[in-house]
């Protein structure tokens, strides 16, 4: 017998992320549809005011109640999205808007649970929560997250953390792969599975599922680095040692590894091999080669040296890797 209904609060503000907003809440209705209508989820969307919420894509969402009257009830999970913005310098910054904050601060007292999808960590750290946790938020801002708040054990890699009674969600999309993540913790495996075949996607890719891409790494702001970069592409299947690296850009092995480290945040082998990661993820996905010939294509040499990167890199195995995420 399934218990009754669990308060959701999501926490509205302005140039909020859309589909922070919605993801949660479509997640949570089709757990309602499985269950029946007189138990699972009961979400409410709350604001400061009763005033027409505007999002990032321009949509205004209406609340649903305002944060003080959320404030009288017992909250199950509080859901806190987050906001962008573009500095002078066209680079992305997380919002934390001090009267927000303040209202999480104080709605967190009355939660069994809280939750922040994408950039919503900035709003859970600037209230004070995340203190001595690890936390995780989206790619982009998670420097941001980790310099403003260093009482943060921040992590931008994984797709969401549980630390404890707080969970945190990296990307936007990742807002499904966390709901999902609270319903099999509430009601079980099997109830999140059939709510996952109704979205068309996995039960949950493992919250230690990296969300990093070489791809989507942050651009630097020396040619010469990019330069390097697209040569460790073209050359993934041959010997890359940071010595020949350094050659390459005529700089000395320790030059080489200070401009890696200030313009991408890692060390040039460190680098590499994340390159070769995704790479070898790129051909899990979508070729049946052999894990002989995917090490051997990306430059890992053995089968055990591969798997031995993806754990360290993205915490899981190159076979249940493919399993989860083959392209048929």
């Amino acid at each position: 017998m399934h218990p009754a209904k669990r308060l959701v609060v999501v926490v509205l503000f302005d140039r909020i992320d859309l589909l922070d907003v919605t993801g949660p809440p479509e997640v949570f209705a089709l757990l309602r549809r499985e269950l029946g209508a007189d138990s699972g989820y009961e979400v409410v969307l709350a604001a400061e005011t009763m005033d027409p919420v505007r999002t990032s894509a321009g949509v205004r969402v209406l609340p649903d109640a305002t944060f003080d009257e959320v404030a009288r009830r017992s909250i199950d999970t509080l859901i806190v999205p987050g906001s962008v913005e573009l500095d002078d310098a066209k680079r992305v910054r997380a919002i934390a808007d001090p009267v927000v904050v303040a209202w999480v601060r104080r709605l967190a007292g009355r939660t069994r649970r809280l939750a922040s999808v994408c950039v919503g960590a900035h709003v859970l750290a600037a209230a004070g929560l995340l203190e001595g946790r690890r936390a995780t938020t989206h790619w982009s801002t998670a420097a941001q997250l980790a310099a403003d708040h260093p009482e943060v054990d921040v992590d931008a890699d994984p797709i969401f953390i549980r630390d404890g009674d707080i969970w945190t969600g990296a990307g936007l999309t990742a807002c499904l792969d966390l709901s999902l993540a609270l319903v099999a913790d509430d009601f079980g495996e099997e109830l999140a599975l059939r709510v996952a075949r109704q979205l068309v996607m996995f039960l949950k890719r493992p919250s230690g599922q990296s969300q990093f891409s070489v791809s989507l790494a942050p651009v630097s702001t020396t040619r010469r680095v990019d330069v390097l970069r697209h040569y460790i592409t073209r050359h993934l299947d041959e010997p890359l040692s940071v010595a020949g690296l350094a050659a390459e850009a005529h700089v000395s092995e320790r030059q080489l590894t200070r401009i890696f480290k200030s313009e991408l945040g890692m060390t040039p082998r460190a680098y590499i091999e994340s390159a070769r990661v995704e790479a070898a993820r790129n051909r899990l996905e979508t070729t049946d080669d052999t894990l002989d010939r995917v090490a051997t294509a990306c430059g890992f040499g053995t089968t055990d040296t591969l798997v031995r990167a993806f754990r360290r890199v993205l915490d899981t195995t190159p076979t249940a890797y493919r399993d989860r995420f083959r392209l048929t």
